[in-house]
C-alpha cells in the first residue's frame, strides 16, 4: 500500500510543478525551446532524464541481470562519451541555429521545407515506438506495485505528463525532469550502495557470483556464455556487441531528436558544453553502480524475469523508506522520458509537419492539439502492445543512429551534402533500419552480431548522400549558412569559457576516479580469487582492460572539452 501511495503522490506533484512551470510561457519560444534561457543543471537534469528511462532501469539492469553486467559497462564507456562529442561536433551549431526544433534546423540548413518535414516525420515514427516502449515500462511498474491492473497505470501515467506538457510545453518538461533526475540519482546511488555493502562490498559480490552456478561467467568481463539463456557464444562476440552497440548509442546521444533538442533551451553555447560533459559523468557513474547491482541481485533470487529485477529488489531487499525513493526513482525516470518524448513528436507535428501558423498563440494551440492527438494514438497503442521495454527502445533508438547521424554531422562539416542528398540519407537509413529489424523480428533473416541493422542502413545512408551529392549541387543559400554555422558567437566568451575549463577538468578527474575505482574494486578482486576459482589469466587481463577503457573515454571526452574551450578562449575559428 505504501507504494502505491508513493506514486500516486509523485504523479500529483509532478502534474502541479510542470503546471506552475508554465505559467511563464507567454511566446512560441517559451513554449518550445523555454525561452532559450536554460542554466546548466536544468540542461544537465533533462539531459540525464531523457536518457535514462524505465529501459536503463528495467531494461538495462535487467540485462546485467541475466549476466552481462560488464558488457554494458563496455556499451556504456562508449556510449556516453557521444554526450560531450556530440555537444561539441553538433549540439554547439545546432544552438547556433537558434531553430524551435532540430528537424526545422535540418530546413534552415539545407534551405529545405521537404528536408525538415521528412526529418519531422522519422521524429513522429520513432519517438513515438520509443514513447511506447517507455509507457509500457511505467505501466508494469504500476501492475507490480499496485496489483491494479496494467492498463490503470498507463491512463494515470498519460494523464500525468500530457496534462502538464499541453499547459507549459518545454518549461515543464525541463523543470520536472530534472526534479526527477535529483529523484532517480539518488534513488541509483542509495540502492546500489545498500545491496553492495549487505553482500560484503564489491569483493563479496564478485566472490558470491564466481561461487554461484545459475549463470556461470556472470562476474567476468564478457558474461555469461553457456547455457540455454545465454546470448554470447564467446567473449568476442560479447566484445563486437558492447563496441558496436555503444557506438550506435554514442551517435544516438550525440544527434537524436530527445537528447539534441535540450541544447536549443540552453543559455548559451558553453552551457551546452558544460551541461554535455556533467551528463557524461552522470551516465558513467550510473552504469558503474547499477551493472554491478544489477547481476548481484542473483544472489537473493537468480530466477527473476530480468526486466522486473529492481523492482524486486526495491520491495523485498531495501529498507521500506529506500524502496519508496528507488520506486519513485524509476518511476520518474519513466515520466521524464513519456514527457519528452511526447512534446517533441506534438512540437514536430505542429512545426515542421503542418503548414506553418499564421501567429504565435496559433502555433501553440496546434501544438498542443498535436501533443493530445499523439498521446491519445501512443496509449491506445501501449495498452493493446504486449509489453517488451528494452527491445522497443533499442529498435526505436537505432533508427535514429543511422538516419540523423550521418546527415547531422555531414550538416555541419560536409562542404558538398545538398539538400536533396540530406532527404534521401534520411529515408533510407530510416526505411533501411527499419526494414531490417522488422525481418529479423520475424525471423525471416539472420544477422552475426558485427553486422547490427544499424550498421549496414548507416553505410546505405552514407553511399545515398554521396551519390545525390554528386548528382546535385549546393546552393548559395545552403553555402552561406554553412559558413554562419561556423562563426563562433564570442559574447561573454571569458567568464564562461573559465567555468566550462573548469567543468572539463572535473570531467577528466572523475574519467580517473571511475577507473581506480574499478581497477580497485573489480580487477584486483578477481586478480585475487583467479587461483580459487580458476579464472583464466585472459580474463583477468580483460577486467583490467575494463577498467582502463571505461576510466580512459571519460578522461579522453573531458581533455577533448579542455582543449576545444582552450581553442574557444584564444579565438580560434571552430
Amino acid at each position: 500500500m505504501i507504494y502505491t501511495v508513493s506514486i500516486l503522490l509523485s504523479l500529483v506533484g509532478y502534474f502541479i510543478i510542470g503546471n506552475l512551470a508554465g505559467r511563464r510561457v507567454q511566446h512560441l519560444d517559451d513554449y518550445l525551446v523555454a525561452g532559450r534561457n536554460a542554466p546548466t543543471f536544468l540542461i544537465l537534469g533533462t539531459l540525464v532524464a531523457s536518457y535514462l528511462s524505465t529501459s536503463a532501469f528495467l531494461g538495462e539492469t535487467g540485462f546485467a541481470y541475466q549476466g552481462y553486467p560488464f558488457v554494458m559497462l563496455i556499451f556504456a564507456a562508449l556510449s556516453t562519451s557521444g554526450c560531450l562529442l556530440g555537444a561539441l561536433v553538433f549540439g554547439r551549431y545546432l544552438r547556433r541555429s537558434k531553430a524551435l526544433t532540430v528537424p526545422e534546423y535540418f530546413g534552415k540548413r539545407f534551405n529545405s521545407r521537404q528536408v525538415q518535414r521528412i526529418a519531422g516525420l522519422t521524429t513522429v515514427i520513432g519517438l513515438g515506438a520509443y514513447l511506447l516502449g517507455v509507457m509500457q515500462g511505467a505501466g508494469i511498474m504500476f501492475q507490480e506495485l499496485t496489483g491494479l491492473p496494467y492498463w490503470v497505470g498507463l491512463v494515470l501515467v498519460w494523464l500525468t505528463y500530457t496534462g502538464f506538457i499541453l499547459y507549459s510545453g518545454s518549461p515543464g518538461v525541463m523543470l520536472t525532469d530534472t526534479i526527477m533526475f535529483v529523484i532517480f540519482s539518488l534513488a541509483a546511488l542509495g540502492g546500489s550502495l545498500y545491496i553492495i555493502n549487505d553482500l560484503g562490498g564489491w569483493p563479496g559480490a564478485v566472490s558470491g557470483l564466481l561461487d554461484q552456478t545459475d549463470k556461470p561467467g556472470i562476474a567476468l568481463w564478457h558474461g555469461v556464455l553457456e547455457g540455454e539463456g545465454s546470448t554470447f557464444s564467446s567473449p568476442g562476440e560479447a566484445l563486437i556487441w558492447g563496441v558496436t552497440l555503444g557506438l550506435v548509442w554514442a551517435a544516438v546521444l550525440a544527434a537524436s531528436p530527445w537528447q539534441s533538442s535540450r541544447y536549443l533551451m540552453a543559455r548559451n553555447e558553453h552551457v551546452v558544453m558544460r551541461s554535455a560533459m556533467l551528463t557524461a559523468v552522470a551516465l558513467a557513474v550510473f552504469y558503474a553502480l547499477m551493472m554491478m547491482t544489477g547481476a548481484a541481485l542473483n544472489l537473493y533470487n537468480p530466477d527473476l524475469e530480468g526486466e522486473r529485477a529492481m523492482i524486486w529488489a526495491a520491495m523485498n531487499i531495501l529498507p521500506p523508506w529506500l524502496g519508496i525513493v528507488i520506486i519513485t526513482g524509476v518511476f520518474a525516470a519513466g515520466l521524464s522520458s513519456c514527457s519528452t518524448f511526447l512534446s517533441i513528436i506534438g512540437f514536430s507535428i505542429s512545426n515542421d509537419i503542418l503548414p506553418a501558423s499564421s501567429s504565435d498563440a496559433a502555433a501553440m494551440r496546434a501544438s498542443r492539439l498535436a501533443i493530445l492527438g499523439a498521446g491519445l494514438i501512443a496509449l491506445i497503442l501501449a495498452l493493446f502492445q504486449p509489453p517488451a521495454v528494452m527491445a522497443v527502445v533499442w529498435f526505436a533508438a537505432t533508427l535514429f543512429a543511422s538516419s540523423w547521424g550521418p546527415v547531422a554531422l555531414m550538416s555541419v562539416w560536409s562542404k558538398t551534402i545538398t539538400a536533396a542528398a540530406a532527404g534521401w540519407g534520411l529515408i533510407v537509413g530510416f526505411v533501411g533500419n527499419l526494414i531490417l529489424s522488422l525481418m529479423i523480428q520475424a525471423e525471416w533473416i539472420t544477422l552475426p552480431v558485427y553486422l547490427h541493422p544499424v550498421l549496414i542502413s548507416t553505410v546505405a545512408a552514407l553511399i545515398a548522400i554521396v551519390i545525390v551529392s554528386r548528382l546535385t549541387r549546393v546552393s548559395e543559400e545552403e553555402r552561406r549558412y554553412r559558413e554562419f554555422l561556423h562563426h563562433d558567437d564570442t559574447h561573454g566568451l571569458p567568464s564562461w569559457a573559465n567555468g566550462s575549463r573548469l567543468v572539463a577538468l572535473c570531467t577528466m578527474l572523475s574519467g580517473i576516479g571511475v577507473g581506480v575505482f574499478l581497477w580497485r574494486q573489480y580487477a584486483d578482486t578477481l586478480a585475487s580469487l583467479a587461483s580459487r576459482y580458476d579464472i583464466a589469466s585472459s580474463d583477468v587481463t580483460g577486467a583490467y582492460v575494463l577498467a582502463v577503457g571505461c576510466g580512459g573515454m571519460l578522461f579522453m571526452a573531458g581533455a577533448v572539452g579542455f582543449w576545444v574551450v582552450r581553442r574557444h578562449k584564444s579565438g580560434q575559428p571552430s
